[in-house]
């Protein structure tokens, strides 16, 4: 059959009722998800499908994230729904000092089969405690899995793989992108976590995104190539486990790469990648390693302010001309994969 076109709510609603079809012991636990099928539609049909595997909670992360890796540790696959991925703050004892580590410290005796969802992101003027991206904490904490998709097809393929997963997996979903539409796979369809997607060929400049940062490189890229600049688009899709051999195969054919997220700069994924780049491609480049990210402060509830504070389209031309135009410097890399 044909892909049809969802909303990344509706891939992510239709993969939830795919799995819990699948597996008995995959449930869903969080605040008001029975009333409201959850605040973005993401759970919508499920509470009447499967009521008994719904499980509503008090206000309290840290009870949800408690009974979530205990459920676990049991052999029961849960999806733990964080509401906004801001009250993260709320239970990091259970998720980097528990969840993280604890296969680790009883000698993979045991599995962690919990899947933490967290909707991310700012662009919906709710201000600085609910507007956060946070993913690059969580890809600093060894024992988690972290996965930002973009497009529907990548919500549903990666979140069934996210339930699958034995590891906990840290799943951000950018709230913004809900009622994006794409096309989706019928059926079981899963991507691999780990597998990055180059979802626009190109020889001049490597853009690499995920999240709301895949579509500013997406459109980036769209009026790069007005300026007759052929840019190459990598939607990284999951952040740990990295997968760096499709950068680095972009990498060495068009020698430059900008990394975009709208997570603030400093201490961002993209300092992170972009010191792998440098430091496993570096006789390939031909010019620095540029970011785009949002600036260092808190997210401002005042519209103008908040669209000052995040990356914009505009942003990523820019970066990318800085580096097309600096001077060529001989590094031996080869122009053909």
């Amino acid at each position: 059959m044909p892909d049809r076109i969802l909303s990344c709510s509706a891939a992510l609603a239709e993969a939830l009722n795919e799995e819990m079809t699948r597996d008995p012991s995959v449930f869903i636990i969080g605040e008001d998800i029975k009333a409201h099928a959850g605040i973005f539609g993401q759970f919508k049909g499920i509470p009447e499908k499967f009521p008994d595997r719904i499980i509503d909670t008090p206000i309290s992360e840290s009870a949800i994230a408690g009974v979530g890796l205990g459920a676990a540790l049991t052999g029961l696959r849960p999806v733990v729904d964080l509401h906004f991925s801001d009250f993260v703050t709320c239970c990091m004892d259970e998720l980097v000092n528990q969840t993280a580590k604890i296969r680790f410290m009883l000698g993979g005796q045991v599995r962690v089969p919990l899947v933490v969802w967290c909707p991310d992101g700012a662009g919906l003027r709710a201000a600085a405690q609910h507007s956060q991206s946070l993913e690059a904490w969580f890809v600093h904490t060894p024992g988690l899995k972290v996965v930002v998709p973009s497009e529907p097809v990548d919500v549903k393929g990666l979140i069934k793989a996210a339930i699958r997963d034995d590891d906990p997996v840290m799943f951000f979903q950018h709230k913004k992108l809900f009622a994006k539409e794409g096309p989706v796979p019928r059926g079981d369809y899963v991507i691999e976590l780990g597998q990055a997607a180059v979802k626009r060929p190109g020889t001049d400049v490597t853009l690499i995104g995920y999240g709301s940062g895949y579509y500013l490189c997406r459109e980036a890229a769209q009026q790069l190539s007005e300026m007759d600049i052929d840019a190459e688009v990598i939607d990284l899709r999951t952040l740990k486990p990295l997968d760096m051999q499709t950068v680095a195969d972009s990498v060495k054919v068009t020698r430059r790469a900008v990394i975009v997220h709208e997570a603030c700069r400093t201490g961002g994924f993209g300092a992170e990648l972009a010191a792998r780049i440098q430091e496993e491609l570096f006789d390939y480049l031909a010019a620095p390693v540029k970011r785009v990210a949002a600036r260092d402060v808190p997210m401002p509830f005042s519209p103008p302010l908040e669209d000052f504070v995040l990356p914009k389209v505009a942003d990523v031309v820019a970066a990318v001309r800085e580096v097309i135009n600096r001077k060529e410097r001989a590094r031996g890399g080869s122009k053909s994969r």
